[in-house]
């Protein structure tokens, strides 16, 4: 028995036979009810609702007010959209699971971002999950009752996806640059992360180890050797690989040398397990490059727990700048990227779209370096002045 239930069986009320010969008290009101008790026809009553000015001011407020007195609501919204080829909403489709959304800063932010968009255009906001990723719903996307789709951050092969692209809706991208014709909203991921390893290279580090976010759907935690990171599907993780790439060889430093440890999940515990892993070997790095604030921030604790000082012992950079990151101890250097602009840029193109307004198709917003005091030169005690 549910709630409902069991409160229904706990008060036993018998209606009058009169009620129950009433018949609209014992349902929803319609518009067909309305019309009777006002004499007049249901189209009479549909324009009080849809298309006020074809009645007089007195006789709509009258069909209002009867309406009130019955009980009735108002048109159905959902049988409303249908009937317009819209439903009032947009898709935010996105590969992790629903909770995710709520517990990642980034994520946080980026859909207040395009939340504030929809809300100026007076649509609503569904949130499409892609979890479980060992057997994704694609009902999840083929049944969302959305007017369009903003996509973010998925690998180009995910089944979910696929979903989405079939109902041939509007779409807008995000963190997917060039990953297909759609419009598109992201950063230079190759820049940004070759600016942040320059920073390290420039203090004289050369043992470096990469806390990589994952790589493919098929999520894993461990090495990736050089094949798992040309598979590299999804297109943050495979731009800030390159960018540090680019950044160590163009110090003469063999790639092939440094351990890429991906992660399965972008959390504080799995960067701290990563940041583990890579401090055991032998000759371990002095500087760990984290693709995420939250991967940097579990390193941090990883050097803690293994009695090294951050950044005298090993320096740590992240990605993202969450808040926590000028919180954390030491004050973590990372890559600002404005997540809620992104968020807002993504939601005012769809809406654009939708409106059959211009839009640009791409938008590639500005990162920038924050130096603090987790990085310095390798056996220096604080951040370079």
């Amino acid at each position: 028995m549910n709630v409902s239930e069991a409160i229904i069986s706990s008060v036993s009320v018998k209606p009058t036979p009169a009620r129950r010969r009433a018949g609209p008290s014992d349902r929803r009101p319609t518009l067909k009810d309305i019309a009777a008790e006002l004499g007049v026809t249901a189209a009479t009553v549909s324009n009080a609702y849809n298309r006020p000015d074809q009645l007089s001011p007195e006789l709509r407020t009258r069909v209002l007010e009867t309406a009130r007195t019955l009980g009735y609501a108002g048109p159905d919204p959902m049988a409303r959209g249908l009937r317009r080829g819209r439903a009032g909403a947009i898709g935010v489709l996105y590969a992790d699971r629903l909770s995710y959304a709520f517990k990642d800063p980034v994520a946080v932010a980026l859909l207040a971002g395009i939340a504030t968009a929809a809300e100026a255009a007076g649509l609503g906001l569904l949130l499409v999950p892609g979890s479980p990723r060992e057997e994704r719903d694609l009902d999840a996307a083929r049944r969302a009752a959305v007017d369009g789709f903003v996509v973010y951050s998925m690998a180009q092969e995910d089944p979910l996806l696929s979903a989405a692209l079939e109902r041939r809706l509007p779409i807008v991208t995000v963190d997917m640059p060039g990953r297909s014709a759609a419009p598109s909203v992201a950063i230079d991921d190759v820049a940004s992360a070759r600016t942040v390893a320059e920073h390290l290279v420039g203090l004289g580090h050369r043992r470096f180890g990469v806390l990589s976010l994952e790589l493919t759907p098929d999520v894993r935690s461990g090495l990736a050797d050089s094949s798992r990171q040309q598979a590299a599907s999804y297109p943050v993780s495979r731009g800030r690989l390159r960018g540090y790439r680019e950044a160590l060889e163009a110090a003469g430093l063999s790639w092939d040398e440094v351990p890429v440890q991906e992660c399965a999940e972008n959390s504080v515990e799995e960067g701290r397990a990563a940041a583990e892993r890579l401090l055991e070997r032998g000759s371990g790095p002095t500087a760990l490059l984290a693709m995420s604030d939250a991967l940097a921030l579990g390193a941090l604790e990883a050097g803690r727990r293994a009695g090294l000082t951050v950044p005298k012992d090993l320096s740590v950079v992240g990605f993202d700048d969450i808040p926590e990151a000028a919180g954390a101890t030491p004050p973590l250097t990372t890559v600002h990227e404005p997540h809620l602009e992104k968020g807002l840029k993504a939601g005012e193109i769809l809406v654009a779209l939708l409106a059959g307004e211009e839009f640009p198709s791409v938008v590639t917003l500005p990162t920038r370096l924050i130096v603090r005091g987790s990085s310095a030169p390798p056996g220096a005690s604080g951040p370079p002045r």
